[in-house]
């Protein structure tokens, strides 16, 4: 004879217990976003990795002088000061990849 499926028990199982995860801790502030109520951040326009910096934290900069070098899409890209002052900050070392819009340095 076939064999017939046993029923399913009449008693519904208990749900098991929901564990909800501990509370996570905030973030620590980054002194990026610090740094950049200080002075003028020099943005990534676009994804790409580091290459070189022409300058180094304390230079001072004129508007317009390259102050990293970027590569993307097999381009280098010089990255011009948007103002005049000094590096107050860099943000990332040469060889890192960058998204569009990070802060690569501040000028104050």
């Amino acid at each position: 004879p076939p064999q017939v499926p046993k029923p399913a028990s009449s008693r519904p199982e208990p749900p098991s217990p929901v564990k909800t995860p501990p509370p996570s801790k905030p973030e620590p502030a980054r002194p990026k976003a610090a740094a950049a109520a200080n002075g003028t951040p020099l943005k990534a326009p676009m994804p790409g990795m580091i290459v070189s910096y022409e300058k180094k934290v304390g230079d001072s900069v004129k508007a317009g002088e390259t102050v990293v070098v970027l590569e993307a899409m097999k381009m280098e890209n010089a990255l011009p000061a948007p103002v005049d002052g000094k590096i107050l900050s860099i943000h990332y070392n040469v060889g890192d990849s960058v998204a569009k819009n990070d802060v690569l340095c501040i000028i104050g």
